[in-house]
């Protein structure tokens, strides 16, 4: 199996069904874990260096961090519902709390920060959602911690694909300290199905192929990206959900197209231009 493929297991010590960690990685910047719990379970933790955004995934919880409680959040049920995530800013530097309410997926997404800022909730209503691509490349992006939004390191967004669509896609990368035409990001992927017994697939690859992963991704499972190009290809009748984190040293979300499919751009807009 890929080093760069982390594949979910059933819920373990504290609901843990998968994690990465700087250290796992090989990297710097990123860490994150996926925990599925049941009502009344709670789950406490120490942010020690890292900022953290904790990010509802399906169910509802009270969340506590830094003196702050922040009282049955959540709204959806499914990743799959049609309506953006409840989530939790906490700074760096001390510890949070969260009690399920429901059943609760819970994504902890982790990033270097000082404690620069303060705690906050993150409502459906402040996430910027999008449509990108067109016909067989289309997508809805949910953007839950952009760059826009205060924070130290961390940028979390979501991603809906239908199935027989490809997702980042034309082929993308941001593997290095150019700006402002590219920025350094290491990258996670957590992978969602539906219907869950499905897949997708996922190639990592830079431009030497020093690094060319291509893999059959399960429900529940992280792909990590540390460089290169990372398209996602959902089959028919499987529709994806995945969520970003992304960090690096300069927190801007720049990237680089890989050439050989840029031209993929053009035929956007010379459909465009035959519609105007």
């Amino acid at each position: 199996m890929s080093k760069l493929l982390i594949k979910g297991r059933p819920p373990g010590k504290d609901g843990l069904v998968a994690a990465v960690s700087k250290e796992s990685a090989g990297w710097k910047y990123v860490g994150f874990e996926v925990y599925q719990l049941q009502a009344g379970d709670t789950l406490n933790r120490s942010t020690e260096g890292n900022e953290i955004c904790l990010v509802l995934l399906a169910g509802k919880a009270n969340v506590r961090a830094d003196g702050q409680l922040f009282t049955d959040i959540g709204e959806r049920m499914s990743v799959f519902e049609d309506m953006p995530p409840y989530a939790v800013y906490i700074p760096a530097g001390g510890r949070y709390g969260v009690t399920a309410l429901t059943e609760l997926e819970l994504a902890v997404c982790l990033a270097p920060g000082t404690g620069k800022y303060g705690p906050r909730l993150i409502a459906p209503s402040d996430a910027v959602v999008e449509d990108r691509g067109f016909g067989s490349m289309s997508r809805r992006v949910t953007n839950i911690l952009p760059e826009q939004s205060e924070a130290e390191s961390l940028l979390v967004v979501e991603v809906r694909t239908d199935g027989g669509n490809w997702s980042s896609y034309p082929p993308h990368k941001h593997d290095q300290e150019n700006l402002p035409g590219e920025s350094y990001l290491e990258e996670t992927y957590y992978h969602r199905l539906n219907p869950a017994h499905g897949f997708v697939v996922q190639r990592v690859y830079n431009d030497d192929r020093s690094l060319d992963e291509t893999m059959s991704v399960p429900d529940r499972s992280i792909v990590l990206v540390p460089e290169g190009y990372h398209p996602v290809s959902a089959p028919p009748g499987y529709d994806s959900y995945y969520l970003n984190v992304m960090a690096g040293p300069v927190r801007t979300w720049a990237f680089h197209n890989e050439p050989d499919h840029e031209w993929l751009f053009r035929t956007k807009q010379h459909r465009h231009d035959e519609r105007e």
